[in-house]
């Protein structure tokens, strides 16, 4: 699956041999603020967890991947939008409920970039008449995200602890349907 440029971004699925640009992105502190109380990613956490996590669920067929989200006319990395099925890492994947989740440089910050990646990612993904959800979750703290998820047009679901194999936290559930 290839996702088409939107207005001011391009997009491509990553891969292990983009270690470096995930590595980059984890490395400040308020980016990581919500994941991991603001402590950075080593390399080695990122190629021995983060990738290997990422290769399990990457399926360009479907669209599954971390999308790299680039400005279009420099081509400069900003962040990224997440696609897996939600609470894949548990004996119940969802398979027609996608998880949408990102991360952005803090750079790019209150520009829009990680909406407009959004909205247009979920877009391109709604063609699929197999996805019937769009979900994510986020630190019931982390209004910046929490911001995206409305601004991509999701509702408010529930509050409640999600357990995946790396940690456990407290996060809001939105979602919006596939119509």
């Amino acid at each position: 699956m290839n996702i088409n440029n939107s207005a001011r971004l391009s997009y491509k699925l990553m891969t292990a041999d983009d270690a470096e640009l995930l590595y980059q992105l984890d490395q400040d502190p308020e980016v990581m603020r919500f994941i991991t109380d603001g402590k950075a990613s080593s390399r080695e956490s990122i190629e021995s967890v983060l990738v290997p996590r990422m290769q399990k669920y990457l399926n360009a067929d479907k669209g599954w991947g971390l999308w790299q989200v680039n400005i279009a006319e420099t081509n400069q990395y900003i962040g990224w939008v997440l696609v897996r099925p939600m609470n894949f890492f548990s004996d119940s994947p969802e398979f027609d409920n996608l998880e949408l989740g990102w991360r952005f440089f803090r750079s790019s910050w209150g520009k829009g970039f990680a909406s407009e990646a959004a909205q247009h990612i979920k877009n391109a993904l709604a063609a699929h008449p197999e996805y019937k959800i769009f979900s994510a979750i986020a630190d019931e703290e982390n209004f910046g995200s929490i911001g995206v998820m409305k601004n991509v047009g999701m509702s408010y679901v529930k509050t409640y602890l999600h357990i995946d194999p790396l940690f456990e936290c407290q996060v809001v559930y939105y979602q919006i349907s596939n119509t």
